[in-house]
């Protein structure tokens, strides 16, 4: 098949993966260029150091073990975990210093967007490389856009789930990065063993099924315990209504009945942060913590006029 068709190939299910993904985060869904720029990273920045690396450490390698099929099978196994966990997560020790990547769901995108954008160039080198056949050529591409380039992005939004949590958390703050790439280079070391061998084929289909249930779930429980967040840091408001409370906490809130329709998507907006606010200020301190008490002032103010203009 011609490059075009394998960069087509390449793209439009990362594409759909990604639009899925931003989607899927209801409570405070991110800027889209934010989520497009950890795409980018991994897309070009991350693939870029992973070349660069995996070639230092495969050079390493050949000075030690002459086999070419035990080569292959190590840098397989080891050197491309190691190496493209960290040149994928090493965006997200940058961007997690902005206010806009402010919870655990956050992680899960953001690390998610970065895994599709590696897995997708990555496609694109494969789909052009092993195209003898149309037959072979498509079978990579069902492979490899299902479960290589999804085991690519679940293993980052591992890590971005759990440097998230760092950010929030008054202890752990260095031990739960580190266990969030011991996970992402595990996800990414089964698969690929998984794939040296046929007899381990089925078991690396099954654990893949398996790990887009799980992040799945994560992703779910994620939600659920933002809407617990925006529910009891909005009790103590006492500006907002007890019924609005119940509603801003669930997916109710995108009803168009239970406030007027120009005012809900502000309503929300700001209500949701101002909950989110709350709860960061009390887990972080110094700078950070002081922007999150600043924010809080000014949402909580905006929250009071909107409901002024609602009571006119």
């Amino acid at each position: 098949m011609s490059f075009g068709y394998s960069l087509v190939a390449a793209f439009v299910p990362m594409f759909l993966y990604l639009l899925f993904l931003w989607r899927f985060d209801r409570n405070e869904r991110e800027a889209f260029k934010d989520v497009l720029k950890h795409l980018l990273w991994g897309a070009f920045g991350a693939v870029f150091l992973a070349l660069i690396f995996s070639s230092i450490f495969g050079f390493a390698l050949g000075m030690i073990v002459s086999s070419e099929s035990q080569n292959s099978f190590l840098s397989a196994v080891i050197i491309a975990p190691f190496v493209e966990e960290i040149t994928k997560g090493v965006y997200l020790f940058k961007s997690i210093r902005k206010n806009y990547f402010d919870n655990i769901t956050d992680g899960l995108v953001y690390g998610g967007a970065i895994g599709l954008g590696f897995g997708m160039t990555e496609n694109i080198m494969y789909f052009s490389t092993y195209n003898d056949t149309f037959e072979q050529w498509i079978s990579i591409v069902i492979v490899r856009s299902i479960f290589s380039a999804v085991m690519h992005a679940i293993a980052t939004a591992t890590l971005g789930a759990f440097i998230a949590k760092s950010k929030f958390s008054n202890n752990g703050k260095k031990i739960l990065p580190l266990i969030g790439l011991f996970l992402a280079m595990s996800f990414h070391t089964i698969w690929n063993f998984s794939l040296s061998f046929d007899f381990t084929y089925l078991i690396g289909i099954g654990f893949m099924f398996f790990l887009i249930a799980s992040f799945i779930f994560v992703f779910k429980f994620s939600l659920r315990t933002e809407n617990n967040i925006i529910s009891d840091e909005l009790a103590s408001e006492g500006v907002i209504p007890n019924e609005h409370i119940d509603i801003l906490s669930t997916n109710r809130k995108f009803g168009r009945k239970w406030i007027n329709k120009s005012l809900r998507k502000d309503y929300v907006r700001f209500a949701t942060l101002l909950a989110f606010r709350k709860f960061q200020s009390r887990n972080t301190n110094g700078v950070q913590q002081q922007k999150y008490l600043d924010d809080i002032v000014i949402y909580r103010e905006r929250v009071r006029n909107i409901l002024s203009k609602q009571n006119v």
